[in-house]
């Protein structure tokens, strides 16, 4: 054996350590988790599914046979960790994100350049939603975020939008709002316009925000991204509309402030009278009450002999007598 023959060897095996052994460690960042393929195939858990996890409580058996993703091995962070040559990790972040919900991942132009979502209202009017969402991916389903669903965040975006859009086409305001407006049934017209779908939206926002929180709360399941929140912060009708809201609202305004005057002005005039009464109730059991006590005292006076109540009733007479200026005296002439 020559010297350049073990000089190769030695070569040979120096690189494949490196290219092979020493360049297969990796760390997992603190906010990462990984998962790692053989082959293309990602390391699973058994047999187990998304199907058998809490996350997919929440589906109907439909969704459950469509949404049946494998249960793979997630690296947590940390490390080093080793990987052989035919084997690849995928990283990811699972750190919560802030997006607008007018953001369109594979287009930035639309929906005006990311800043308004359009939406229609159930009385045809063409509204125009701001605000944000906070997502991160579900380590529960890392498969359908790396490998089950192609663009997962465009995908939950079209998702989430589309059920805002179904929200905003068919709200109504609930029971206890129109209960409301019902007790005045006088305000006529007023009363009518102030239930156009546009005011309540404004008015009900956190109920549209925990609706999409609900509707929302299978994503994960689906789609291996978990919506932590969303918060819709402004409704906006289009510009020829918005006068012509803002004109009625005032004036709804403006009755409904008289009517709460009157109304209080009225309330008032009925405590006053309840207390009034309540005053000349109490001035009569007073007046009567003297009279209760004397004829129950009499009573007994009868009870107690014969010659009693005589004695009383001239004793009574006596102290009226000296107490009176004239007296006046009945006479019999017969």
């Amino acid at each position: 054996m020559t010297p350049i023959f073990f000089g190769c060897v030695g070569g040979f095996v120096a690189w494949f350590l490196v290219r092979y052994l020493a360049a297969g460690l990796f760390t997992v960042n603190q906010n990462e988790r990984a998962v790692k393929t053989s082959f293309g195939r990602a390391e699973r858990v058994g047999n187990a599914t998304t199907v058998e996890d809490p996350i997919a409580a929440s589906m109907n058996d439909e969704e459950k046979q469509r949404y049946v993703y494998p249960q793979v091995r997630v690296i947590p962070s940390g490390g080093p960790y080793f990987k052989w040559p035919w084997e690849k990790v995928h990283k990811v972040s699972v750190a919560t994100q802030t997006m607008n919900l007018a953001m369109d991942p594979d287009d930035p132009s639309a929906n005006n350049g990311g800043t308004i979502l359009e939406a229609v209202t159930k009385d045809q009017l063409n509204t125009g939603l701001v605000g944000q969402i906070r997502w991160r991916v579900s380590e529960r389903n890392l498969y359908a975020y790396l490998f089950g669903v192609k663009r997962p965040i465009t995908h939950v975006m079209g998702y989430f939008i589309s059920v805002l859009r179904e929200r905003i086409a068919i709200f109504e305001a609930p029971p206890a709002a129109k209960a409301a407006d019902e007790t005045a049934p006088h305000l006529g017209l007023a009363t009518a316009t102030i239930g156009i779908s546009i005011n309540d939206l404004r008015k009900n926002l956190s109920d549209i925000n925990d609706h999409m929180a609900h509707e929302c709360a299978q994503s994960d399941a689906r789609y291996g991204v978990v919506l932590d929140a969303s918060l819709i912060t402004g409704i906006d009708p289009p510009p020829d509309v918005e006068s012509a809201l803002a004109a009625i609202n005032t004036a709804y305004n403006q009755v409904s402030s008289d009517i709460s005057l009157a109304q209080a002005s009225a309330d008032q005039k009925i405590v006053q009278s309840k207390r009034a009464v309540e005053i000349e109730t109490l001035k009569a059991e007073a007046e009567v009450q003297p009279l209760i006590a004397l004829a129950a005292q009499l009573g007994d006076l009868k009870k107690s002999g014969a010659g009693a109540l005589e004695a009383y009733v001239r004793n009574v007479r006596l102290k009226l007598f000296s107490e009176a200026k004239s007296i006046f005296l009945e006479v019999n002439h017969e």
